[in-house]
């Protein structure tokens, strides 16, 4: 299941990047978690690893880690979202002073949620997309 949202933002690649890289942010713009923190030590990068407690659709802690750092251009993560194992990419693209932000979301349902999860898409996508509204909101 895959899917993607793009949003522009009235902030630089930097800023955008910077904000985002800083996964304790999640929860000040993505209304389903509330809280992320670190696991691991040293400067964030590639190998980074983050816990985090959903509130939607049921509550859960989540794991992920740090797949992708590229400053200003590309970041990705990997681990359990929800119910199922996913990776998120956000790719960053100048647009005058402006960022094009798009958000890639790779999930793997496995067993009985691998055959309702194509109904579900459509309901995680329109999710995603209002949460990157928030983004915008907070970074402009």
């Amino acid at each position: 299941m895959r899917f993607t949202n793009t949003i522009t933002i009235e902030r630089s690649r930097a800023e955008v990047f910077e904000y985002l890289a800083r996964f304790e942010n999640v929860p000040r713009w993505n209304h389903a978690i509330s809280e992320t923190r670190r696991v691991s030590s040293g400067p964030t990068g590639v190998g980074s690893r983050y816990t985090q407690a959903r509130t939607e659709p049921t509550r859960s802690e989540e794991t992920f880690e740090v797949t992708e750092y590229e400053p200003e251009s590309r970041l990705s993560v990997q681990g359990t979202l929800g119910r199922f194992p996913a990776r998120v990419t956000y790719v960053l693209e100048p647009i005058g002073n402006a960022t094009r932000l798009t958000n890639t979301v790779d999930l793997e349902p496995t067993g009985l949620l691998g055959l309702v999860a194509p109904l579900a898409t459509a309901k995680v996508k329109s999710a995603v997309a209002e949460n990157l509204v928030t983004l915008k909101k907070v970074l402009e």
